[in-house]
């Protein structure tokens, strides 16, 4: 075979992630490389946890970027945190709930899942009840905006209610960081994570991850060993420490933190009021011409994230033409439904970079053209 360099297209990407990333962010990708232990790359890596505290709004220590993906970062929470036997409150409202209960079961742990409608955010008094009834419980997880049906649910009031029952919380913020209002700190949230290709508009495989003084307490406490060796945060902290000091853990994805360090630059000089106040805007537009399309939202107004748009399609539309044709046509991607909502929505994102007027015109253009086809 004659293989050639390999050059995509020039896509705008309205999907559930990756969102598109700027133009200085896709150029900090072709900087030099140098060593991952390099002093210059070390100072850049102390900038990266500052803007992430910031980003986080936390002043937590140990507030990290995870050489890897979303995924991994949920999974680096359960694992440093949980071990066999523990109970763990686990609230499942999508996707990404269930597969926080697929972590707490594999670790040999108890889940007592309470389930709320998909579409909707999860239901304080219901996890108030598994609280009462679970009084042993060491832990309350829950999806802060669940990528899969667009709902954001109350973290506050969920941080809150563990508390008082004397829980830990683990808190998936994927889809929320740099959307959505998120005060780490002020919430009292003890481990959560996140990844870089949704609101921060840097290219996936980093996940930034932080957690309270209390949760790395109870990774120094723990009884047994943590399952993952390459996860087990008690030896990423000595390579994230501070002072200009690394000890060797892992071979860093240098260009690709260079990504995350010019997109949280960004996100720093926006401003994280700016940046939620443009999400909102902008999905206000999106939803104006949905409205006038006789497309409707799959979650009730007041618990829809604006920068994940779950819609239903509309009855006769065939849902993997219309996709296929924004993207041959349009050379736009918009995202399928998930789990019970597969070939019932499509998922429009708002998400960082890709959350500007310009999209959101295109977009209710192509789909208008896209269903009188």
């Amino acid at each position: 075979m004659n293989f050639q360099s390999f050059n995509p297209p020039r896509r705008i990407l309205m999907g559930p992630g990756p969102s598109d990333i700027s133009p200085e962010v896709l150029a900090s990708l072709s900087r030099p490389v140098i060593g991952h232990l390099d002093p210059l790359f070390v100072g850049m890596m102390d900038e990266v946890k500052a803007l992430l505290q910031y980003a986080f709004q936390t002043k937590n220590e140990f507030t990290i970027a995870l050489s890897a993906p979303g995924s991994a970062g949920m999974e680096a929470c359960f694992v440093n945190l949980v071990e066999a036997g523990d109970k763990v409150i686990v609230c499942r409202n999508g996707v990404f709930g269930d597969r926080m209960i697929q972590n707490v079961t594999r670790i040999g742990a108890e889940a007592i899942v309470v389930d709320s409608p998909w579409g909707r955010a999860v239901e304080i008094d219901k996890v108030e009840q598994a609280l009462i009834a679970n009084p042993d419980a060491k832990f309350v997880a829950f999806v802060h905006a669940e990528t899969s049906t667009g709902a954001v649910s109350d973290a506050k009031t969920l941080c809150a209610l563990a508390q008082k029952h004397h829980c830990l919380t683990i808190v998936d913020a994927v889809t929320s960081l740099g959307g959505i209002e998120l005060k780490v700190d002020e919430w009292g949230i003890d481990a959560i994570y996140s990844g870089s290709q949704k609101c921060l508009s840097c290219v996936p495989g980093l996940s930034p991850i932080s957690f309270s003084q209390k949760a790395v307490d109870v990774i120094k406490e723990r009884k047994t060993k943590i399952q993952s060796w390459f996860l087990d945060q008690s030896l990423v902290m000595s390579y994230w420490s501070g002072n200009g000091k690394r000890s060797y853990h892992h071979t860093a994805p240098v260009n690709s933190l260079y990504g995350l360090h010019e997109s949280l630059v960004q996100l720093h000089r926006e401003g994280l009021e700016n940046r939620i106040k443009r999400h909102k805007i902008q999905h206000e537009a999106l939803a104006e011409g949905l409205a006038k399309l006789g497309i409707e939202f799959i979650v009730p107004k007041e618990e829809r994230l604006p920068q994940l748009n779950a819609i239903y399609i509309p009855e006769g539309i065939d849902d993997v033409k219309v996709r296929h044709y924004l993207l041959n046509k349009y050379n736009l991607e918009i995202g399928a439904g998930l789990g019970d909502l597969a070939g019932k929505a499509w998922r429009i994102g708002l998400m960082g970079y890709a959350a500007r007027s310009e999209n959101v015109i295109l977009c209710l253009a192509a789909l208008e053209d896209a269903l009188n086809q």
